[in-house]
């Protein structure tokens, strides 16, 4: 029998908003990361991006457990000779809350053309609102994602 790959036209991709307030920021990302590479569906396969496009809303409201907010430090390099920064989690969730959680799913991800095709259908926003409406997305709760403390 052979293994089943699905086609172009066969796959069909939902929009989904998912609200991360209170959430944890790793088990968040995990779960969407595995939304946008499409194992959530029976029609998964590795090599073809059959995943849903995904909305998180209040991002800048995540949390980060056991006190990583300030131990954990995130790096970005110019591409100059002694062009390292370096801060704080916290920091870079005050200043950019979506830059952390994309940047924590994009580790999660394929690092090749398709984790990057796949990132596209990642859309974060800090507040509330979204300008996705008119997709008519689907709300996700995700409450083993929840802080238990």
């Amino acid at each position: 029998m052979p293994t089943y790959t699905p086609k172009a036209s066969e796959i069909e991709r939902n929009w989904l908003i998912i609200d991360a307030d209170g959430l944890v920021l790793g088990r968040l990302a995990t779960e969407v990361a595995a939304i946008l590479r499409g194992k959530h569906k029976p029609t998964f396969a590795p090599h073809i991006d059959t995943g849903d496009h995904v909305v998180i809303i209040n991002c800048e409201k995540i949390v980060l457990t056991a006190g990583k907010a300030e131990k954990k430090k995130v790096f970005r390099h110019s591409g100059f000779p002694g062009g390292i920064k370096e801060q704080t989690f916290a920091d870079l969730l005050e200043k950019k809350p979506e830059d952390a959680v994309r940047n924590t799913v994009r580790g999660m991800l394929p690092k090749n053309r398709l984790g990057r095709a796949q990132l596209k259908k990642l859309k974060v926003y800090a507040g509330p609102n979204h300008p996705h409406a008119a997709q008519q997305p689907q709300v996700l709760e995700l409450d083993h994602a929840r802080r238990s403390a």
